[in-house]
């Protein structure tokens, strides 16, 4: 008798490229079968028809131990988050992972260290200045600390503080070398400029080593100049670096509207007016702004959201298309009254379904389900996620190819929270957590400590 048993499904698993109809019998959050015997469970669910996979695995999240952010994704089959991302993480990281380990979660969380949160430790809270070298030494040793306590990563946001020195950067991506772990870099700008800035996320990876994971790509390249950025990286590849990257489905990025992101002189170099950015949260959601409004909303609420709306949507497509490229939603940014400001958080992967498999026929099921969970585990060390296998943690879900599809819009339009179609069930640790679209009372998600030792060849 098993805990949970899904039957009739059909099996797709990235990792050994097989799809077929068997039987899953899971217990103590484990799949413990798989088979096409007659077995049974305690919870039965008829799975004929639907696709059974790895739950999702989010490589760029900002959730935190969100709980409303942590339920939107679950419904859309995010099993697993990578925290920590754009420079910003706990400042107490030690206090962050007990809190969790203790009160449980809906979904997993990893969590990386920020360098923006790294120099406030420090006590660099400009974000217009370079840190000193009496900082970036105490950096290093708050990065040091931070691994051994089990962060899976280093994370820097570049773009939201310009003053940031290639000084302190190298020093501190040295430190994630030393422990083998990833770095995600939000680069300094987008734009044609951001070419260069991406230059800067390559060299980091050729002069130190790491790893290197380049995050949201369509946000910061997917306004004209997808192709050159995309030849970059290519190059980068080909020469041998450790590259990777994640990119969202949507042309229109989010983040507070306080943000040097949104520093004067942006509207200009988008080529656009001050309507081409929409507020997300705060009095004037779904609104396009005026040039007062965004002189208010910078000044008077700065941690609302803006919404750029400045991307070309075909480059969406095209660099998802490249197999390099892993699905990561950049949720959890600003919530209004349990509302997202941005529609990613509860539709990027219906979206992804939707578009690039069922619609445009661009990638095949298989190899987008392994963009959504094996690819991800692999990078960052999950060695018990992201497959089907017996023995292999039990976080699964179960979708209709066929009608998969997301609900969730910009707020200038719709809600953006409705729950996607096509999702039948997602289970996290072997516990059903989301049921026909209703997101059950449960915290199975686990708290995920990366192992830290010395990199070694």
């Amino acid at each position: 008798m098993f805990d949970l048993v899904i039957l009739g499904g059909t099996l797709m698993d990235p990792k050994t490229k097989r799809s077929t109809i068997a039987n899953i019998g899971i217990k103590n959050g484990l799949i413990e079968s798989i088979t096409r015997n007659e077995i049974h469970g305690k919870t039965v669910i008829n799975a004929t028809g639907n696709v059974v996979c790895p739950g999702f695995i989010d490589p760029h999240v900002h959730v935190e131990g969100n709980h409303e952010c942590g339920e939107i994704m679950a419904a859309m089959g995010v099993t697993t988050t990578i925290n920590g991302n754009c420079g910003n993480s706990p400042e107490d990281i030690r206090s962050f992972f007990e809190q969790y380990e203790k009160e449980g979660f809906i979904v997993n969380q990893l969590e990386q260290v920020g360098h923006t949160t790294l120099r406030n430790l420090s006590g660099n809270s400009d974000r217009y200045a370079p840190s000193s070298k009496i900082q970036i030494e105490q950096m290093k040793i708050y990065a040091k600390e931070a691994f051994e306590m089990g962060a899976a990563g280093l994370s820097f946001g570049l773009e939201y503080v310009p003053g940031s020195s290639k000084e302190e950067v190298i020093e501190l991506a040295k430190v994630a070398a030393q422990y083998g772990k990833v770095i995600s870099i939000h680069t300094r700008t987008d734009c044609y400029q951001g070419l260069n800035a991406l230059k800067e996320a390559i060299d980091i990876c050729r002069v130190t080593g790491a790893g290197v994971q380049i995050s949201h790509l369509t946000y910061m390249f997917g306004l004209g100049m997808a192709a050159e950025a995309l030849r970059m990286i290519e190059n980068a590849i080909k020469e041998g670096l450790d590259i990777t990257c994640d990119s969202g489905l949507y042309s229109g990025f989010a983040t507070q509207i306080g943000s040097a992101v949104f520093d004067e002189g942006c509207v200009e170099k988008w080529g656009g007016d001050y309507n081409c950015i929409i507020a997300g949260t705060g009095k004037y959601r779904g609104m396009p702004l005026t040039e007062a409004m965004y002189r208010e909303l910078r000044q008077d609420y700065p941690e609302e959201s803006g919404i750029g709306m400045v991307g070309l949507e075909y480059e969406v497509f095209e660099i998802l298309e490249k197999p390099y490229i892993m699905v990561g939603s950049d949720a959890g940014t600003q919530y209004d009254q349990g509302r997202p400001g941005h529609p990613q958080d509860g539709g990027t992967y219906p979206k992804f379904f939707r578009t690039m498999v069922r619609e445009q026929n661009r990638i095949s099921l298989l190899d987008a389900i392994d963009r959504c969970t094996y690819m991800v585990a692999r990078r960052f060390g999950l060695e018990n996620k992201g497959f089907l296998a017996e023995g292999a943690d039990a976080d699964l879900v179960i979708f209709d190819p066929r009608t998969i599809a997301d609900k969730a819009d910009y707020p200038c339009y719709g809600e953006t929270h409705t729950r996607p179609e096509g999702i039948h069930s997602v289970i996290i640790n072997g516990v059903l957590t989301v049921d026909k679209k209703e997101v059950l009372k449960v915290k199975p998600g686990k708290i995920y400590r990366d192992k830290t030792k010395e990199w070694t060849w």
